[in-house]
C-alpha cells in the first residue's frame, strides 16, 4: 500500500529525525536525532524496558517524570527495583498513573531481565506479566534494534481517520499493514513510530486542528 510509505515521507518532511528512544544523561532526557546507535549499555537497554512499562496508558511526558525520579535515586537497575520496597516504588512512579499495577510490572520485568542471555524472543517477552504486544515491540525495537513495528493509540487514530483501517482490527493486523509495506529496517520503524506520535500529539488530541494528512 503506497499510502503507508507516502505518509512516512510526509511526516519525515514535516518533522525530521526524532532521535527516539531518549535516554537519561545527568538526570535529563537526551534525544539523538540521526544517531541510531543507542542504546550503548545495559543500563540504557534497561531504561527502555522501564519506560515501556511506565508509558502504558499515559503520555510520555508523565512517564518520563517517573523515569527521571527513578534515575535521580540511582534506581534504574533491575536489582535496585527488585530490592525496593513496593510502597516506595509505588510512590516514586505515581506521576505515571496506575502506580500499584506498574510497580508490580516493573518488579516482574526486572526479575526476567536478570535471567536474560542475549536478545529476548517476542513470545518470551509476552510471557512476562505486564508485557503485551505494544510493550514487547517497544522493547525489541528500541532496546535491541529489532524491526518490530509498534502500534499505539495515535497510530490507530491516524489510520482510521485516513480510512486505511476500519478501527476494529486487532494489534497484529495493524502491525502487519506497516511491516508488509515498509523496508524491514529498524531505523525506519523507529522514525515512523516516533513521527506518528509527534503528529498524533499535534493533531489528535482534543481541540487540535484538522489533520493535513487527510489530503494524502
Amino acid at each position: 500500500m503506497d499510502k503507508i510509505r507516502i505518509i512516512y515521507e510526509r511526516l519525515f518532511s514535516a518533522y525530521g529525525k526524532q532521535g527516539w528512544w531518549p535516554f537519561l544523561k545527568d538526570c535529563k532526557l537526551s534525544y539523538h536525532p540521526g544517531d541510531y546507535s543507542p542504546p550503548h549499555s545495559e543500563e540504557e537497554v534497561f531504561q527502555v524496558w522501564v519506560g515501556s512499562i511506565l508509558t502504558q496508558n499515559t503520555t510520555w511526558r508523565q512517564a518520563s517524570k517517573a523515569l527521571i525520579r527513578l534515575g535521580k535515586l540511582g534506581a534504574l537497575s533491575p536489582y535496585r527495583i527488585i530490592g525496593m520496597d513496593l510502597p516506595r516504588l509505588v510512590e516514586l512512579i505515581k506521576c505515571a498513573g496506575f502506580p500499584n499495577q506498574k510497580a508490580y510490572y516493573l518488579k516482574e520485568i526486572s526479575k526476567f531481565f536478570t535471567t536474560l542471555e542475549g536478545v529476548p524472543r517476542r513470545d518470551e517477552l509476552l510471557s512476562v506479566k505486564g508485557v503485551g504486544d505494544e510493550t514487547a515491540d517497544t522493547i525489541l525495537l528500541y532496546a535491541y534494534k529489532m524491526p518490530e513495528f509498534i502500534v499505539d493509540t495515535y497510530t490507530r487514530r491516524i489510520l482510521q481517520r485516513l480510512k486505511l483501517t476500519r478501527g476494529d482490527e486487532d494489534y497484529m493486523e495493524v502491525k502487519k499493514l506497516f511491516e508488509d509495506n515498509l523496508r524491514r529496517d529498524y531505523r525506519v520503524f523507529q522514525e515512523y513510530h516516533a513521527l506518528l506520535v509527534e503528529h498524533g500529539k499535534k493533531y489528535y488530541t482534543r481541540g487540535k486542528p484538522a489533520d493535513p494528512l487527510l489530503k494524502v
